[in-house]
């Protein structure tokens, strides 16, 4: 089962920062169709928020076909989402831990660490697209 968190500094809703939880459960291959979400009480209880927002993380996430909801069973798990072999993932994981560390040891922040790991996605997306379009 997830156990859900809630930054109350970050800039991101609370209720978005839920339904990313979920997506990254379901890529990282944590969360699985069939797995039961914590009910709406225990999220209120262990992340101190409103019903209303875990009610709000879970209709979007119901909207989007990734869980459902029943009745007097709780939500459960219906969707996935990529198809990342779990090997993989996993070695790449302890690489990118110990990069964070590298990251860490030369001073770098969490923000600095996003923003650098931001720039480097678009870089890659900008060339990969330039590639394909050579190749093409």
């Amino acid at each position: 089962m997830i156990n859900f968190h809630v930054e109350r500094t970050s800039s991101v809703p609370a209720y978005a920062q839920l339904v990313r939880q979920v997506r990254e459960g379901l890529r990282l291959g944590t969360l699985r169709p069939g797995d039961q979400l914590p009910t709406v009480r225990s999220v209120v209880t262990a992340c101190t928020v409103n019903p209303t927002t875990v009610l709000k993380a879970y209709r979007e996430l119901e909207l989007s076909g990734l869980v459902e909801a029943r009745q007097g069973a709780g939500t459960f798990v219906s969707g996935t989402l990529g198809n990342a072999d779990p090997h993989a993932m996993a070695r790449l994981r302890t690489s990118l831990a110990r990069w964070l560390d590298q990251a860490r040891e030369a001073g770098l922040e969490d923000e600095d660490v996003q923003a650098l790991l931001a720039s480097v996605i678009v870089e890659n997306s900008v060339r990969r697209t330039r590639a394909a379009g050579g190749a093409a």
